[in-house]
């Protein structure tokens, strides 16, 4: 079931056509997994159907030969300094188009479907699973007070009540001097009570600027 198609005939423009067309439909499978829930361009999801087809491609041309293989690795490796870096799920979903194109390019058509379907159905679990929904109630909040306040614990008592694990990150002066920023990064308890938290802190601090947004995601590279 697993054996390769191209042990018996060999490298035949019917097998290599065949596939091609593999190669080209898994690649699509591996776009559709990586465009679930996922920001992406439409430049990326090209790469993602075609990058099987021609790594399958090179594969067949090289059918054993030692020389040319080294040079296909070099060429490989250049690509590398040519390309802007991604994130770990870009990333990973170019090395599974790569091993689909390896496994089709060695005739192994059923064992790139397995992994293709194996690959993208946990994917796409781990995606709709609960894991790291937390960082969705995470928040970095701006808040603009007088100078003649102290900041030090003013707003000890609206935090408690709506949020947990405050954090006072920057402070610094601003509009000459007579005012202070402060910069909290804190986790509130519900969503629904972020607006009643800031109507609570423009009480306090005079009705003066409140910024509250999501905190800044790093970009995740390998």
């Amino acid at each position: 079931m697993l054996e390769s198609i191209l042990y018996d005939t060999g490298a035949t423009t019917e097998t290599f056509i065949i596939c091609l067309v593999i190669s080209l439909a898994l690649g699509a499978v591996v776009a559709a997994f990586h465009s679930y829930r996922n920001h992406y361009s439409k430049n990326f999801i090209i790469t993602l159907v075609l990058l099987p087809a021609i790594v399958q491609s090179v594969i067949m041309l090289v059918n054993g030969n030692v020389g040319t293989g080294v040079a296909v690795m070099g060429a490989f490796s250049l690509v590398r300094f040519r390309s802007l870096p991604g994130n770990s799920r870009e990333i990973a979903s170019i090395f599974l188009a790569m091993a689909v194109g390896l496994a089709t390019g060695m005739g192994y058509i059923m064992m790139a479907g397995i992994l293709t379907v194996i690959v993208g159905v946990v994917s796409v679990a781990i995606v709709t699973s609960p894991i790291g929904n937390g960082k969705e109630l995470e928040r970095e909040l701006k808040v603009v007070i007088p100078e003649s306040l102290d900041y030090t614990d003013i707003f000890d008592d609206i935090f408690a009540t709506y949020a947990e694990g405050i954090r006072l990150i920057k402070v610094k002066t601003v509009n000459m001097g007579s005012l202070y920023e402060l910069v909290y990064q804190l986790t509130l308890k519900n969503l629904r009570d972020e607006k009643r938290m800031i109507d609570d802190i423009r009480t306090r601090n005079g009705n003066l600027e409140i910024t509250c947004g999501r905190v800044a995601e790093k970009m995740e590279t390998l």
